[in-house]
Parts: C-alpha cells; structure tokens; sequence
C-alpha cells in the first residue's frame, strides 16, 4: 500500500514529531508508514486521515 502522508503532512507545515502524538503512536510509526515499511490499521488510517484534514481513500492507494 503506496501512501501519500508524506506530503500532506508537509502541506499542513507537521512534522513526524507533532504527527505522531496526535494520532496516538511514535514517530517512528509515521516514518515506518511513509516509507511503506508497515501498513497502519484502519483506526490508524482514520486518525491519520482526520489530523490531515483529508479522507483516507485520498491518503492510501494500491502499490505495486
């Protein structure tokens, strides 16, 4: 699963560290996930979705 969070979190001017807590996991976790090394759970999708001000359909698409 390819993602775009990367971005948007650029364009709302966060970083990893203010991202992190917000959706209730490290930073760590938000590197992990926009590197495409882990898959987030669907809350965590939602809660990622909801701090970016976007839809989670808009975050996440199919990878190769």
């Amino acid at each position: 699963m390819k993602n775009v969070i990367k971005e948007k979190r650029k364009e709302r001017g966060l970083s990893q560290i203010e991202l992190a807590p917000k959706c209730g996991v490290s930073r760590q976790t938000v590197n992990a996930i926009e590197n495409d090394k882990y898959d987030p759970t669907l809350s965590l999708a939602f809660r990622l979705a909801n701090q970016l001000q976007t839809t989670v359909d808009d975050l996440f698409y199919p990878g190769q």
